[in-house]
């Protein structure tokens, strides 16, 4: 492997990076591994992290040690973008719809309004079942 093309890990920045996309606040890391808050923004700066507080970390963040190790930022905003690309999406058989809120809505109103017509003319029928009743009683 040329050493040009390899970069240098820098496993508190990939800490970082992992904890924020998964949405983990420094606190409650510091939290689950019994540190402070200072303590988890210093290991945020560090280039190695000791191997025991390294599998720590990834223990409570339910990653494995190796993800810290080999994260690649520019390589995992890459995967996602792919994923998510028109093209991505019809080869892995994912089905995005896009639905229009607004259109959801008009949709609703119509099948209200048909429900309400509906309702007026049942109305409508039992005035003229009423109305029928009462000439039928008079006449008698």
């Amino acid at each position: 492997m040329n050493s040009e093309n390899t970069k240098a890990v820098h496993e508190g920045r990939n800490v970082k990076c992992i904890r924020e996309m998964l949405g983990v606040k420094q606190e409650s890391l510091a939290s689950a591994l019994g540190f402070n808050q200072q303590k988890i923004s210093l290991l945020g700066q560090k280039e190695t992290i000791e191997l025991d507080i390294l599998q720590e970390i990834a223990n409570a963040l339910k990653v494995p040690v190796e993800a810290i190790k080999n994260f690649d930022e520019e390589k995992t905003i890459y995967n996602i973008s792919c994923k998510f690309s028109d093209n991505a999406v019809n080869n892995n058989a994912i089905n995005i719809q896009n639905i229009n809120p607004i259109e959801k809505w008009i949709e609703a109103l119509e099948e209200n309004k048909k429900l309400y017509e509906r309702l007026v003319q049942v109305e409508r029928e039992k005035v003229a079942l009423f109305e029928r009743f009462i000439e039928e009683t008079k006449s008698k």
